[in-house]
């Protein structure tokens, strides 16, 4: 990949060195250039190609634990975190932890994600919902009815020791977080593409305030631009 900003790089940058510097909580999503972050399968694999999954599978790689919301669960196509063989190593270790958020905690716990994840699927829910989990599970309960977020970041961190989180999404968990000010960074990559559907999810739902964003860095890589966003809250 070629760095844009803040310095253009005459060559090509490692985006393990790239995005090393990972901050307490990233938030990571890929989008159309008109702003759709699922592709025409209603997922997001279809949208970044290579270039999006090298800097996606780099992320994973840096991060303590990996949040996802309980709506990507169920769709089903989120299987367990897996490290190629390269990054295992620069890791120093197995895959992170992902972290499914759900209120409810109404989940498929047949799935693969629960059922053959090298390091084992952590589940954030509310304390009414917590015995909804089966046994075996870790299970991080805060907010008594609703997931209390920042109470949930700090047990992560202080109580399970992932120092360094990144959120995957989707839309209602991203914004929620955001909403929460928990998030220090987003990463957004931009596909070349236009699909100019309303039946395409957005990157955000309804925010209550505008947001201001610091530009930090600027990648390009197989016509996908490469994002990093400081958030000033």
């Amino acid at each position: 990949m070629r760095r844009l900003l803040p310095e253009p790089a005459v060559d090509g940058v490692d985006p393990y060195d790239a995005y090393g510097d990972a901050p307490g909580l990233r938030l990571g999503m890929v989008m159309s250039a008109d702003g759709s972050v699922t592709d025409a399968d209603g997922w997001t694999g279809g949208l970044g190609g290579d270039a999006d999954f090298r800097v996606f599978r780099t992320l994973r790689a840096l991060a303590g634990a990996i949040l996802v919301g309980a709506g990507t669960v169920r769709t089903g196509r989120l299987g367990p975190a897996r490290l190629r063989r390269e990054l295992r190593a620069r890791r120093g270790g197995p895959p992170a932890p992902i972290v499914v958020v759900s209120r409810s905690a109404d989940l498929d716990w047949t799935l693969p994600l629960f059922t053959e994840a090298e390091t084992p699927t952590v589940v954030v829910t509310s304390r009414a919902s917590r015995s909804r989990v089966p046994s075996g599970i870790q299970v991080v309960a805060a907010g008594e009815d609703d997931v209390d977020l920042p109470d949930a970041v700090r047990e992560l961190r202080e109580g399970l020791g992932h120092e360094r989180l990144l959120c995957e999404g989707g839309p209602a968990l991203a914004t929620a977080l955001i909403r929460a000010s928990l998030v220090d960074e987003l990463c957004l990559n931009i596909a070349p593409t236009l699909l100019g559907s309303p039946r395409h999810t957005r990157l955000l739902h309804d925010m209550d305030a505008e947001v201001p964003l610091d530009p930090a860095a600027l990648y390009l890589d197989e016509g996908v631009l490469f994002l990093r966003y400081r958030l000033r809250v």
